[in-house]
Parts: C-alpha cells; structure tokens; sequence
C-alpha cells in the first residue's frame, strides 16, 4: 500500500517548488534552474496527479498558467485565453498525439523562446498589444511593442477586427552584444534570451525596450472578424501577405511518419539558427477539427509541444584564465579540451566568479559535463570526475596590475580597484572611442592596443593629444588613415555632454542615463558638484546609480581626467542648453508623452516642450508635471490618473505656450 502521507507531502513540495520557480521565469525573468529540471519537476507532479487524482487541486501549477500581470502595466482581459501547451518528452507520445487525430493534417512549427504577446488590430490600425499574463489577464504593453520594428502598426486587411498571437525573442547576436555591454557597464548579465527578451520588454520607459534590438515571429489567429479561415496553414499565410514575420519555415506534414521527419529536421538545426527555440510544437490544422477537439483549463487538446533533450557532453578542463574587465572584475574563464555541442566547437566557458567555482568544486585537470544553456552559452553543469588538482582559487591580486582585489559588499565578484591597471585602461579607452560613447571612427581595438603598448596614451584623455605622425607609424596605418583618424578626433571634441558622460564609463550608467544627467545639469561642472539626493531626484534614476557618479567623480583621478579633457577643448554643455530657447514658459515642468499626437510626432513634441524650457521625461512618476496624451495612450495614462497627474492635449499644449 503506498503511502498516501508522503505522496501528498511530495506533492505539495512539488507545487511549492514549481510556484517559485515559475514566479522567477515568468515574473522577475530571472530563473534560478534549467528548462529541463523545471520541465522535470512539472512532470513528476503531472504523473503523481494523474495516479492519485482524489489529491488533485484546481490550483496546482499543473492546471493553471504560469505568469502573472504585474502591477506596472495596465491589466488587459484577455477575449480569447492565452494558454499554454501540453509539453511531451519521447516520439511515443507524439506518435499517441498523432494517432488521436488519424488522417489528420499538422503543422510542425519552431517553439521559439520568448515571451509570448497578444496583437490587436482594428480596421488594420494596431491598438493594443500585451504580454500573456496568466492566460486571461496580461499587461497592457502597447507603446513598448510599438519600438519594435518587425510589428506593423498598421496592416492591410479587410477584417474588422484581428487578433494575433507571437512570440517576442531576441536574437543570440543581439543577446551576446547586449551581455557584453552589461558586464563591461559593471551591470548585471541575462541568463539567456529569453529573459533578456522578458526584462527588455516589461521596462517601463519604451526608450530602453527599443535600444534592445527585439524581434517576433507571429504565430496564431487568436479572433477575427470580417475574414474566415479553414486551417492553420491558411491564416500563417494569410498573415504573412500582411506583412507579419510568422513561424518560420513551418511544415505541413501528414501523419506521424511526416510529423517525426519535422520534428528531427527541426531539431538538427537547434544549434545554428540566429534564435533560441524550445522545442517544435504540432497543431491540428483543420480549425473545424481542433473545435471539435476542445481544450483543458490550462491546454488545447489538438497541439503538444515536443522538447527537445539538452544536450551534454564530458570533456577535460586544461586551464582556467583570469582576464580584467573594463570595471576592474576578474572573470575566469576555463579552457576545455574541444567537443562538439549544439552544433558548434566549445573550448571555453566563463566559470563567472569564486562562489560558482567553489559550489561545483571545479579544478583544473576535471573532467566536467558541458552543455549550452538556451542552445547558445556554454556552461559547466557537473564536475563527472576529479583529475586529482587542488581546490581553485582566485588570486589574491590582479593578474594585469599586480594590486590586491577585493569583494565589495553585496558582490559576487572580486574587482580590481587600481585606475591605472593596463587591463582597465584597454577596455577603457575602447568604450570611450565606441560609437555610442565619443564615436571615434577608426580608433579600434587593434589601433588602441598598439597606441598603450607603444606608451603613447595612458588616459583617455591622451588621445587629444596625439600627433599624426605618431598614429602613421603604427602597423597597417598610412598617412591617409592618420589624417583621417586625427580628425575624427577633431569631431569628437563638439560631441554634445551626455556621449562624454556615457564615454567615462561610470558604473550603472548606460546612455539613457547619461542623457539625464546631461539634461538636468546642463554641464560637467554642475554635474561634477551635484549630491546623490540631486541625481536621485531625477527620473529614471535609482539610489544605486546616484551612488554610482558620486563615487566616481569624487576620485582624484576623475576629476584629473576631466580638467585635461577639457583644457584638450572637449565640449562640457549639453548642447539643449546651448540652444537659445523660444520662450522659458514651460521651466520647471516636467512632461511625459504618450499616445498618437494629431499632426506631431511624439519626437517634434519633446523638441517644442524644451525649446521652452521644458523638461521631457519617458516615465510617469509623482514628479510628472503633465501628461500630454494622444490617441491611444497606453499604460501610462493608466499611471498618471493613479498619481494624480494632469493629462493635457496638445492642444492644450499650445494654448500654454501662447499665453
């Protein structure tokens, strides 16, 4: 007799494990376990249900979505629920899937890992669009979709009424530039695309949603009016003449036999498509065979999603290389013997920090298990054996510089504090010439290399003080190239403030940042004498980052850095503050656009109010002056009314500005 105690005990610490995790993945984007241990997890409660179903519960995580609508966004009700799909882990039961529905067509698609979002259309203008939340209510995240430039605003179709479903991802370039950018930034790295697809799409200023670089694929009718379809296939390529990117490369396969043909193609391509998928999903695609059909609470009965086995593979660690990154954290990096995975040759995998080397208790000469977490990044899972090797430890001191590291408080990482480490200063001046920073064309990696190798620069600041004969002296640069690169310099003198501040590579501040504080400060000196309480009066701007510019600029070597830049002539205004304003009627007013603004666009606004003497914020806070709303306005009229913010037209704009 089994013992019903214990069962239902494993049970209900199932469902408390799978809550938990499903709060992290779906919630805070921020997972703690692999897809294949929360799918083994889900599993186990599934066979314990479906053996004792007097213990069964209406809200197990078996039976219920796994997201929520946060408090953020407006709440959308959704007309037709979001649901999930019946995940299956063998051929057998896709074969048991198929034999349901004999004769039947199926369209096999790409599962592609993202966050999935409802699209509505009326009379082909896009109106609102939203995450899926927990199958029937999500977030109302109109204005973020809208910067992604894969979604048509608007479409031509004859239906009244459309509503589609897709699936926002990130592409794995996107992704990889993106994480580099955070960990040079000194900011926190995405575990995988999708929660980087999550993170940038749930942000409340859109600015930042669009600076990600997200994509979609379109991959359901959810409800239409006006047009008929009779199968699955039809409506994608319907959908398609729209102008929508829909699943890519589906297939429309008869019976089992086909279906498992897709499925393996499907899978043979995990590791080189330019995004991640989870799986290949099978749908009837008769819709008149899927009514027929029905749905569960939580699933349809006429689709699975088959997931694939992460793949793993044993291979030796030789070494473990310790390199400085551009905000002095040491990062190890293990060096393996080559083995294939995922399609691709894997020698090396970031071990991350001291805490995830000594939990895995990995040292050099193990043979360790590999694997690529979300298909693209290699990772240790599991030491299979010790080589006989000591426990590893980080030095003591930096391997660039020779100076004692330390672990701040609440810091994974150990970090090299010395400004003039030759490590720092590389990755340093490399930010510093980069596009979005000082943009300085043709001052690349190679070239910057040579120029701190060779002792010509010490310092960003150095660089305006270079001589053209110095740089036509330099491997694989003529004089022609000199020339040029000297004036780019030259250009880079007039940048307007916040390229400058981007460029000095304070921590936690990205370029939007940096143009709050160019805004609010209006010069370097201002900015340079400002307390934490002024940086976290502003929009946008959080205690952390306030802390962040305080420390920095209160260094001597900053401020050193500073008076040479600017005796070089660098610009030091914001150049919104050199521009004469029209009028000073809107000073000390701060606004929020949103919404479709009749005969403007949202940008030519934002130009009127600070030519005023406005100030043009991308978030409503207490702090909001106005919203100026438009057709269509979204969440943030939502967050204004909860504040207490006066929402005005343009209109009413104008009439502000005229008296």
């Amino acid at each position: 007799m089994p013992d019903t105690e214990k069962i239902y005990e494993r049970i209900m610490e199932l469902r408390k494990q799978i809550e938990y995790h499903s709060n992290a993945y779906y919630n805070l984007d921020t997972p703690e376990i692999e897809d294949d241990e929360y799918d083994a997890l889900m599993r186990e409660l599934r066979e314990l249900e479906a053996q004792y179903p007097e213990l069964r519960d209406e809200n197990s995580p078996t039976v219920k979505v796994g997201g929520a609508a946060s408090s953020k966004f407006a709440s959308v009700e959704h007309t037709v629920a979001m649901q999930s799909l019946r995940d299956v882990f063998s051929m057998e039961e896709v074969e048991q899937f198929c034999g349901d529905f004999p004769g039947a067509e199926f369209v096999v698609e790409k599962k592609i890992d993202g966050l999935s979002v409802s699209l509505e259309y009326t009379d082909g203008v896009l109106t609102r669009g939203s995450t899926r939340g927990d199958g029937r209510v999500g977030e109302d995240i109109t204005e973020n979709l809208m910067t992604i430039a894969s979604i048509p605003h608007r479409i031509k179709t004859s239906a009244a009424f459309l509503e589609v479903r897709g699936e926002v991802y990130m592409p794995r370039k996107t992704f990889a530039a993106l994480n580099q950018s955070q960990e040079e930034n000194g900011q926190k790295t995405f575990k995988n695309p999708r929660n980087a697809a999550a993170g940038s799409l749930r942000q409340k200023d859109a600015s930042i949603t669009a600076a990600r670089g997200l994509d979609i694929f379109v991959f359901n009718v959810q409800q239409v009016r006006g047009i008929t379809f009779a199968t699955h296939s039809q409506s994608l390529a319907y959908l398609a003449e729209c102008g929508f990117p829909v699943s890519p490369e589906f297939t429309v396969a008869t019976g089992y036999e086909e279906v498992a043909a897709a499925i393996e193609k499907i899978g043979a391509q995990r590791g080189i498509l330019e995004y991640d998928i989870d799986g290949a999903v099978v749908k009837v695609n008769s819709l008149l065979l899927r009514q027929s059909a029905g749905v569960t609470s939580k699933f349809p009965k006429w689709a699975v999603a088959f997931k694939y086995p992460p793949e793993q593979k044993e291979t030796v660690l030789r070494d473990i290389e310790v390199t400085v990154g551009r905000t002095g954290v040491l990062t190890p990096t293990g060096v393996f013997d080559p083995v294939l995975l995922a399609g691709t040759s894997v020698s090396r995998a970031s071990l991350h920090n001291q805490d995830y080397i000594t939990q895995k208790d990995i040292r050099i000469g193990d043979t360790v298990v590999l694997r690529k977490a979300g298909e693209i990044i290699p990772e240790v899972v599991s030491v299979a054996a010790h080589g006989g090797g000591e426990p590893y430890l980080l030095p003591a001191v930096c391997p660039s510089c020779g100076e004692k590291v330390f672990r701040l408080e609440d810091e994974a990482a150990l970090r090299c504090l010395n400004p003039d480490c030759p490590a720092q200063l590389l990755r340093n001046i490399i930010h510093f010439a980069s596009r979005d920073a000082m943009d300085i064309e043709g001052m690349g990696p190679a070239v910057i290399e040579q120029l701190i190798a060779s002792g010509r620069i010490q310092s960003p600041a150095d660089l305006y003080g270079l001589k053209e004969e110095e740089i036509s002296s330099l491997d694989r640069m003529g004089k022609k190239s000199a020339q040029n690169l000297m004036a780019a310099i030259e250009r880079s003198k007039s940048n307007d403030l916040y390229k400058l501040i981007y460029a000095l590579g304070i921590r936690h501040i990205g370029e939007s940042a940096s143009r709050l504080l160019a805004e609010r400060f209006g010069n370097m000196q201002a900015l340079m004498e400002a307390t934490a309480e002024s940086f976290a009066a502003i929009d946008g701007f959080g205690e952390i980052m306030a802390e962040s510019v305080v420390d920095f600029f209160s260094t001597e070597h900053a401020k050193e850095l500073i008076r040479r830049l600017a005796a070089f002539g660098l610009n030091m205004q914001a150049q919104s503050e050199e521009r004469a304003h029209t009028s000073n009627k809107l000073e000390g007013l701060t606004f929020v656009i949103t919404g479709t603004l009749e005969g403007m666009t949202r940008e030519e606004a934002k130009a009127l109010i600070i030519a005023n003497g406005g100030k043009a914020s991308g978030s409503v806070s207490k702090k909001t002056s106005y919203l100026l709303a438009g057709e269509n306005p979204g969440s943030k009229l939502t967050k204004a009314e909860e504040l207490g913010v006066k929402v005005i037209t343009l209109n009413e704009l104008n009439n502000m500005l005229s008296d």
